[in-house]
């Protein structure tokens, strides 16, 4: 469990509430149901425009790693490497059947299998180069369709504040009504602000670090 996540996502939303208080301010205030429909619903409908099925299902698969991370611990993958090569010279390469049956990791498994079936070196880095760098780029891809929601919620943010604003032109004659609209105009701003800067951005930085950390553990895979 990544602490540092919850951490981040408490103290962010509680900084701006707490300061939203300690000005005078009230939470009722920060909470618009209108508001909150445009922003979301409108930054969710231009992700999924922009993105094909694959990816964008894949950004939220990959949203899980920023609490439960891939666990990558490249000390232990260095020792499995050297204890493969230690099997591969005192048994032969078929002895390394027996690890391919108790391999967890995907890659390294058909890394193995490939050493396996007698394949040449030139040939078997080529096959998990290839495979590195084709899953590599779906997950940089599933991981930029929250780069996109931080680029798209504060301009769907303006947008709300202008029809806020337009309802409040509209309704000059009836100041009952102005409140709502007003209320609506500041409250979408701060939503489409907020969630970019609070959560969609950092969401996407954090994604793209672990998958350059997983390539990273993979890439030695290839190299040993």
């Amino acid at each position: 469990m990544d602490i540092l996540s919850i951490i981040g996502v408490l103290v962010g939303f509680s900084s701006i509430i707490g300061g939203n208080l300690m000005a005078g301010g009230e939470l009722d205030s920060l909470i618009n149901f209108h508001a909150f429909v445009i922003v979301v619903g409108g930054t969710l409908g231009a992700t999924l425009l922009q993105f094909p099925p694959k990816v964008f299902w894949r950004g939220l698969q990959i949203s899980a790693w920023i609490l439960v991370p891939e666990k990558l611990q490249m000390s232990k993958q260095i020792d499995k490497i050297v204890h493969w090569s230690s099997m591969a010279r005192k048994e032969g390469l078929l002895g390394l059947e027996t690890v391919i049956d108790n391999e967890k990791d995907g890659f390294a498994k058909k890394g193995l299998q490939l050493l396996v079936d007698g394949n040449e070196p030139e040939v078997i880095r080529d096959c998990l180069e290839v495979e590195l760098a084709t899953k590599e780029h779906l997950d940089m891809q599933a991981a930029k369709v929250f780069d996109a929601m931080g680029g798209y919620s504060p301009t769907i943010g303006i947008i709300g504040a202008v029809i806020g604003l337009i309802h409040v032109m509209q309704n000059l004659a009836k100041p009952e009504l102005l409140g709502s609209g007003i209320a609506t105009a500041f409250v979408a701003t701060i939503y489409g602000v907020g969630l970019a800067n609070l959560l969609f951005i950092p969401i996407a930085n954090k994604l793209k670090a672990h998958i350059f950390r997983a390539s990273q553990a993979r890439e030695m895979v290839i190299e040993g």
